[in-house]
Formats: structure tokens, C-alpha cells, sequence
């Protein structure tokens, strides 16, 4: 039950409030005066700027909007509230389709309307704007108070050195991570450019961890990205990579896939094994899901670059990867998956798979249950291991419950090619057995796992 409720309906149009439902009967003036409806003890007049109520609505914070700002019918807030017969103020334009649907009855009460005429409740009407004023003028002047001190920061950091410069950046870090506007303006002053310049060589990781841990939260250009692709930023970032806080990790990670979507990225910038090593190493942390997401996500991009899948490889990746599959999230499950078949299409990677003791039992285990892409994913993996070896991996798929799954996706509603893959795995798996004994492996006798 809303903490105000419309009681009664005053000639002039205006309302009056049961607070709280004590019986205390409350008329909006005096609401305002006492701050009740979060005011803060008066209306806001005479602040020199009219705003517009709709614009005010659209960028605040709607959350803690009183229950009597709210419209019935839409359940948003009125920007020109009007009152029934029946008391019941609803925004014009929804009460005013309700009647030309025919209804001549009140939403709220079902009552039939004995005048449809429509008051404005001008005095509901102002304490609304009052709030959102009060509200938007606050929010105006916190985010000229967070650019000025963005605007502070910056001009500190071109004279502070040691501890002061590494308080300087974890400052601005949180104010860069908790406002938009705080971003728009380290962008726009320059702070790109002059933050980008302390990553170096000699750059301590005290100071590197709380520069990139803002640099990721701005929109870099090209001409920034390119900056941050030198040797020696890289290898700084694959550094802490390697050896910092769970928090430096993940914004290295995101750091340098925000870096390879640059056109003028050379794959050879992320083809170190010191790098994958670190990333493989995050993904592998169960203990911290964030980490893992952001990991598999540049691992997923390193892999969409043909020249970078025998390194994948080589660090062991496949087995770790299989290994993990049954434990991620659905959106980690598509990246691993996409990354598995990415590696299948390399020799090396498809005898890592059929080497892979698991990969057969968990990629039949995942067919049909999460999505479709996953299915498609996951039929690919197989197709490559499956044709690698057909006797031995043929078999061991068709006891895991690969025939009777490859029926199921045949009989759904998945696309066509998906269909014809499934097809084809099914003619390659019954080579190894008689037509009788292949029918009885595709009986559907298994409870899905």
C-alpha cells in the first residue's frame, strides 16, 4: 500500500493524503512546506532556470519517486496529472485513451463516472516539478562539483611523483569508475594522453595497476590505442597480467582487447607466451567468476585471429578448457566453446581434443542444453574429433549418448545446417556397429542430462 493515498477530492481541484494510514489527513501545501514527500522542508522556486519536466523525468532516477507521483494506469511519473469525479488524478493522455477505448469508469475504483469531465490538479502538478527540480539541480551541481574535482586531479598528476602520484590516480580512479560525466571529462581535458604516459618501463606496478584501472573506463580513439600498443606498455600489461591483484588482472585483460579492436592492431602484439599463459591462469581462478569472464573474452578475440591458434595450443590450453566447460556460466560455456572450435581447426588442436579424455563425454553432455550456439558449437568439436578418428572416438561418443542427442536435435525446431551436421555425425558414428545394435544406442532410453 502506497504511503499516500488520495482521500478526497477539494473543490479547487487540489488533493488531500492519509498518511500513513493513521487517519492523519494531509493536504499537499502542507506536504511541501514540511518536506513529507522528500522535499526537504519547501518548494524549490525562484531558481532563476525553468526546466523541462519530461527532460527531468527521462535523466533522473526514478526509484524513489513518491507512490502519489505515479500515474495508475501507466505506472509512470505524471507530467500532467488530472482528477475524475471519483477523486482518482491520473496522467491526461493515459486516462484519455481509456475513455476512447469506450470505458467510462474509474481504473483505479471500476466506478462509473457520473461527470467525465477532467479537473488539472495544478497544485499536484507543481509539488511534482518541485521535486524533480530540487532533484535535478542537486544531480546538475554533483556533476559540475565531480568535474572540477576530475579537472583537480588531472592538473595534480603533472606534479606529483611517488606515493603522491599513486593516491593521486587511485583518486581519480574512483571518481573516473563512479561518474559519467568525471569520464567525459578526463577525455576531453587531455588526461588520455598524459595518463597513457606514465606506463613505461620503469613504470612501478603500484602506479601501472591504478593508470590502466582508469584507462579502461575511457573511450579511447585511435590515436590512444595505438600509444598503448607499444612494446613497453604491453609488456607492462602482460606483467601485472601476470602478477597483480585480481582487479589489475581483469582490467589488463579488458584493456588489451579494447586495444585489438583497433584496425591497426598486429596480432604479434598479443602472441607472447608470458600473456597467454597469465590469461590462461585467469581463466582457471573458479574462485572469481569476473575473472574468468574477462579472460575467456580475450582469449575468444586472440582466437578469432587465425595466426595466434597454435600458441593457444601449445600452452595447453585444450584440456584445461574441456576441463572447465561443465562449471561455467552460460555466456562463459558460448566463449569456451567457441574458442574449442576455433582450436579444432588446427591439427594440433584436434589431436588435443581426441587426447582430451573428457572432451568427448562433456561436449555430449552439453548438446541440447543451453543454447543453440552452444549446440553448434559443441556438434562442430565433435565432427572434427569424430573424423579424426572415427573407431575409437565414434564409439566412445556413440556410448556417451551422441546418437540418441543427435536425434533430438534432428527432431527440433534448430536451423537447417545444424540438422545436417547432426545427420552426418550420425551416419559417421553407425559404421562401427550393426544396423540392429546402432538402433538400440539411438533408443532414446537416457534421461537427458
Amino acid at each position: 500500500m502506497p504511503m499516500f493515498e488520495v482521500s478526497s477530492r477539494r473543490r479547487d481541484g487540489d488533493v488531500r493524503f492519509d498518511v500513513g494510514g493513521g487517519g492523519h489527513v494531509l493536504d499537499l501545501d502542507t506536504a511541501v512546506k514540511d518536506g513529507v514527500l522528500g522535499g526537504g522542508g519547501g518548494v524549490c522556486v525562484g531558481v532563476g532556470e525553468k526546466f523541462d519536466l519530461k527532460k527531468m523525468i527521462d535523466e533522473l532516477d526514478l526509484s524513489d519517486v513518491p507512490a502519489v507521483f505515479i500515474c495508475p494506469i501507466s505506472l509512470e511519473p505524471m507530467q500532467d496529472p488530472v482528477t475524475l469525479c471519483t477523486g482518482q488524478t491520473y496522467e491526461r493522455s493515459n486516462i484519455s485513451k481509456w475513455f476512447s477505448l469506450g470505458h467510462f469508469t474509474c481504473p483505479t475504483t471500476m466506478q462509473e463516472l457520473w461527470d467525465d469531465s477532467v479537473t488539472p490538479n495544478k497544485t499536484l502538478y507543481h509539488l511534482i516539478y518541485s521535486w524533480f527540480s530540487q532533484r535535478y539541480l542537486l544531480m546538475k551541481k554533483r556533476s559540475e562539483d565531480v568535474q572540477g574535482r576530475a579537472s583537480e586531479l588531472l592538473e595534480s598528476l603533472k606534479k606529483v611523483k611517488g606515493q603522491a602520484r599513486v593516491q593521486t590516480l587511485k583518486e581519480l580512479q574512483q571518481v573516473v569508475v563512479a561518474h559519467t560525466s568525471a569520464r567525459k571529462t578526463v577525455v576531453d581535458e587531455g588526461g588520455v594522453s598524459l595518463i597513457s604516459s606514465l606506463l613505461g618501463p620503469f613504470t612501478s606496478h603500484a602506479v601501472g595497476s591504478e593508470a590502466i584501472g582508469i584507462l579502461v573506463h575511457l573511450t579511447l580513439d585511435s590515436e590512444a590505442k595505438t600509444n598503448l600498443m607499444q612494446p613497453a606498455k604491453i609488456s607492462l600489461m602482460v606483467d601485472m597480467l601476470n602478477e597483480g591483484s585480481l582487479e589489475t588482472k581483469i582490467s589488463c585483460t579488458r584493456l588489451i582487447e579494447m586495444l585489438m579492436d583497433e584496425k591497426d592492431f598486429r596480432s604479434e602484439i598479443v602472441s607472447s607466451l608470458s600473456l597467454l599463459v597469465g590469461l590462461l591462469r585467469l581463466v582457471k581462478d573458479k574462485r572469481h567468476s569476473n575473472g574468468t569472464s574477462a579472460g575467456l573474452s580475450l582469449l575468444k578475440t586472440i582466437c578469432s585471429h587465425k595466426q595466434l591458434r597454435n600458441q593457444v595450443v601449445s600452452i595447453g590450453a585444450v584440456p584445461q578448457l574441456v576441463e572447465l566447460l561443465l562449471s561455467l556460466n552460460p555466456d562463459g560455456l558460448e566463449s569456451a566453446l567457441y574458442i574449442l572450435d576455433a582450436l579444432s581447426t588446427l591439427p594440433e588442436g584436434k589431436s588435443a581434443l581426441k587426447d582430451c579424455p573428457k572432451t568427448i563425454p562433456n561436449l555430449v553432455r552439453l548438446l541440447m542444453r543451453i543454447s543453440e550456439s552452444c549446440t553448434q558449437y559443441a556438434l562442430s568439436i565433435l565432427w572434427a574429433v569424430c573424423k579424426l578418428a572415427p573407431e575409437e572416438c565414434a564409439s566412445l561418443a556413440v556410448e556417451a549418448g551422441l546418437a540418441a542427442k543427435l536425434l533430438l536435435v534432428i527432431q527440433s525446431g534448430c536451423n537447417p545446417i545444424l540438422k545436417q551436421r547432426s545427420a552426418e555425425l550420425l551416419k559417421l558414428c553407425s559404421l562401427n556397429y550393426t544396423a540392429t545394435i546402432f538402433i538400440s544406442k539411438c533408443k532414446l532410453t537416457r534421461t537427458i542430462q
